[in-house]
């Protein structure tokens, strides 16, 4: 089977390095892709803005499934034309992509069908936010309601950094994803990450992991799109992801094929686990970067069988997916100066000496420029270990991570700090 895969992340690399293993795979061909993704598919210069273009690349060579990484061409609704003109697609349509491309359409539909979540309110102007903040108290939550790449959620402490976040979105510096805001309730809990599969009437897990989002050591400073993951999430419970799949994933999907808008794709809850309960915090509408990593390094089925089957709507007919029982964790580098502005041109050198310390390396913000690897985004390099334990895993991570020579990068030093935590004795 031929397959077109777009993206240029290190969540397509992964995906890209799993596909390339399956014996029934085709010619691969990806867009824009990056050095890495390079090794597995062949990189073609095609716009996933350009949805005529994609339809007509996908005509001219045979394509039997388009696999869609980022979020922004299922919001714009690339996989509603595909999917018109004949093509099967992993990823969802427009309408149920508003799960991530819209926080309050997610918090709306929750209020309907009695999905646990964080208490909210919704504004599209500044003062009626403003107006809004007595109604919750501090600290608060304060997010975009369109996409902002991971970093448009704000957890203000004081009145200050309320107001800061409400100028900060209403005046642009989301774009237009904060045009309108949603202001949450804090929850207290841990995070996690519940992922499923599921064609609109078919749904079947496919894994946890635990994310780090802040940019420092000890979960400090501001968001990112995410500095490392392990895979899998302990604190996730069987009785946990029971209740995840009972309360929150199977009314989601079932709510959206009522309406008409069935969803069909992975769907990646991100989860508050607390005193209560799991309370979900928001929705994805593509694996994670780079939870997609430590997924994609446990996975044991063909990943080409499965998302196929999501594409075809044969998901019940498809064997349930298997993980390995290792652990795997992934610490991201990413070029100084990250979240805000990253130092472009940073020459990286040393990945085959990662690999061979017993890491894989996940390539993301990467270029090639006469030759050599050079930084040419914030996240760079999502360096991967698999061990016996979330230790031994981040033990493989972290010997890639020093073997690899990127004077203009930095990464994280604690991933997995919680995780490995719990497993000290008391």
């Amino acid at each position: 089977m031929n397959v077109l895969l777009l993206g240029s992340g290190g969540r397509e690399h992964a995906l890209a390095w799993k596909l390339a293993q399956s014996p029934r795979l085709g010619k691969f061909f990806a867009a824009p892709g990056n050095p890495g993704i390079a090794e597995h598919a062949a990189l073609v210069d095609l716009d996933a803005a350009d949805h005529r273009a994609v339809v007509d690349f996908c005509r001219k060579n045979g394509i039997g499934l388009v696999v869609i990484g980022p979020e922004a061409p299922l919001v714009d609704g690339l996989a509603d034309n595909l999917r018109t003109m004949g093509y099967a697609v992993f990823g969802p349509d427009k309408v149920p992509a508003q799960l991530e491309g819209s926080k309050g359409f997610t918090k709306d539909l929750c209020a309907r069908c009695s999905i646990p979540t964080a208490r909210y309110t919704r504004a599209s102007d500044r003062l009626a936010a403003e107006a809004a903040l007595g109604e919750f108290g501090l600290p608060v939550v304060i997010k975009a309601d369109g996409l902002a790449a991971g970093k448009g959620v704000v957890v203000a402490t004081t009145e200050e950094e309320a107001q800061a976040a409400l100028e900060t979105m209403f005046d642009g510096g989301f774009g237009s994803a904060g045009s309108a805001v949603v202001i949450e309730e804090f929850l207290e809990g841990e995070e996690a990450s519940f992922f499923a599969l599921t064609d609109g009437t078919t749904i079947v897990p496919f894994g946890t992991a635990q994310d780090h989002k802040r940019v420092g050591d000890g979960d400090t400073g501001p968001n990112t799109g995410g500095m490392g993951a392990y895979s899998p999430a302990a604190i996730v419970t069987p009785e946990i992801a029971a209740r995840v799949m009972a309360e929150i994933v199977e009314p989601t999907v079932r709510a959206l094929a009522e309406r008409g808008t069935p969803y069909s794709g992975v769907l990646y809850a991100g989860l508050m686990l607390t005193a209560e309960g799991p309370k979900l915090i928001e929705y994805n509408a593509r694996f994670g970067d780079p939870e997609c990593q430590v997924l994609m390094m446990r996975l044991e089925s063909d990943l080409l069988d499965l998302i196929e089957a999501v594409a075809r709507g044969r998901l019940a007919e498809a064997e349930a997916p298997r993980f390995s029982n290792e652990a795997a964790v992934t610490v991201v580098m990413a070029a100084k100066g990250y979240p805000g502005t990253p130092e472009a041109g940073g020459t990286i050198g040393g990945l085959d000496r990662a690999e061979a310390a017993g890491a894989k390396v996940f390539q993301a913000g990467t270029a090639l420029r006469e030759g050599a690897l050079v930084a040419a985004g914030g996240r760079v390099l999502t360096v991967t270990g698999r061990g016996a334990s979330v230790a031994e895993a981040r033990d493989k991570a972290y010997a890639g991570v020093a073997a690899i020579d990127f004077p203009t990068g930095f990464s994280r030093s604690d991933i997995g700090w919680r995780e490995i935590g719990r497993a000290l004795p008391s």
